[in-house]
């Protein structure tokens, strides 16, 4: 299975956040992306150091016969479609989209991480390091792809979920309601 997580707060030429993210849906079928399964709509408080929006978030669950570090370098190129410019780590952004997780693949992280990782493009880390302690990716996950089990952990969204609550009370998921 392979999952693409999706999130945006800033109004662009383009549109609003969720026409972004439904254009760039809609897009990735010309760019050897077929969307199989996609959840609903979510917005999202922004949990980062700078005061910003709330978010519009989701995962898709997508097929291609792309290798993962070139579906990474596609995701990265529609984002730039879309007017994404990476200049701080967790800043505001027209769109947001990461490679969660790729047919259960385990690639380690390296390279940049800090204060300066949210500058360009990070290098392929699957699956995503964030997924555990990330509500907004969570919570529509456990909706299109309840199946799915982290392929370090084998928990699922919904163990995943609770594991969270349990570290973070209710404040974890406090805020995220379905837009759409």
């Amino acid at each position: 299975m392979i999952l693409l997580a999706f999130g945006a707060n800033l109004t662009s030429v383009h549109g609003e956040p969720i026409t972004v993210l439904e254009k760039a849906l809609e897009l990735m079928p010309s760019l050897g992306i077929s969307v199989r399964r996609r959840s609903s709509w979510y917005q999202t408080p922004a949990i980062t150091p700078y005061s910003q929006p709330p978010y519009v978030n989701g995962v898709a669950v997508v097929e291609t016969a792309l290798p993962p570090a070139d579906l990474l370098r596609m995701v990265h190129r529609i984002e730039a479609m879309f007017g994404r410019v990476r200049r701080v780590r967790w800043g505001e952004r027209t769109i947001d989209i990461d490679l969660l997780d790729f047919d259960g693949m385990v690639v380690p992280p390296v390279g940049r991480r800090g204060a300066d990782a949210g500058l360009g493009e990070l290098p392929l880390a699957l699956p995503h390091p964030g997924i555990p302690d990330r509500g907004f990716v969570l919570v529509p996950l456990a909706e299109v792809a309840p199946e799915w089990r982290h392929p370090v952990t084998g928990q699922g969204p919904d163990e995943l979920l609770a594991r969270l609550q349990a570290a973070q009370g209710i404040g974890a998921l406090a805020g995220i309601e379905k837009i759409s």
